[in-house]
């Protein structure tokens, strides 16, 4: 929450907005700079306020707000370089859900690795409801993230993206190791 910033001056004081009689006065000057006060953070949210719906720019606290906007829940233990990329991209990873480009560019951000994705593919219909899966053997999707310390990457979150990602019936298997 915010809330006051000791020594933070305010671009219009006040007393210089009263008549030049209560500017005179020192009582009225202290009383008013009491509003002053109050007033400067909210003035400098207000001035600065573009700023906070960046998730590069944006204080901390409400980054973790603007993740819960793109319905997405940030892990504790990240670095706030990493968090800031998950918010930034949220749109334009939902914009590619479901497509091996889009769990590639999903997975870097999450990890900060390079990612390389083996995906058998496969079409196919049948008139009968219970036809045989289309291709040789069942359908399959290989991971593998090469980062430079593999105990960093959050391997719960990345089977999730990974599971969530592809269809249900696709076994799939992550691999992380050394570039």
């Amino acid at each position: 929450m915010r809330g006051m910033v000791p020594g933070l001056g305010t671009p219009t004081p006040i007393i210089e907005m009263l008549p030049a009689v209560y500017q005179e006065d020192p009582f009225t000057e202290r009383f008013v700079a009491g509003f002053d006060d109050v007033m400067a953070p909210i003035l400098s949210t207000l001035d600065c306020l573009v700023d906070y719906f960046d998730p590069y720019l944006a204080p901390e606290d409400f980054l973790e707000w603007m993740a819960g906007w793109v319905g997405i829940e940030l892990e504790e233990g990240w670095p706030i370089e990493r968090r800031r990329a998950v918010v930034a991209t949220a749109v334009e990873m939902y914009r590619m859900r479901g497509t091996v480009a889009g769990l590639r560019a999903n997975l870097q951000v999450l990890t900060g690795g390079r990612v390389e994705i083996a995906d058998s593919g496969g079409v196919g219909w049948s008139r009968s409801p219970d036809g045989d899966m289309p291709g040789e053997g069942s359908p399959r999707l290989a991971v593998r993230i090469r980062v430079h310390d593999p105990t960093s990457v959050p391997m719960d979150l990345v089977d999730q993206a990974v599971a969530a990602a592809k269809p249900a019936h696709v076994v799939h298997r992550v691999e992380v190791d050394r570039p």
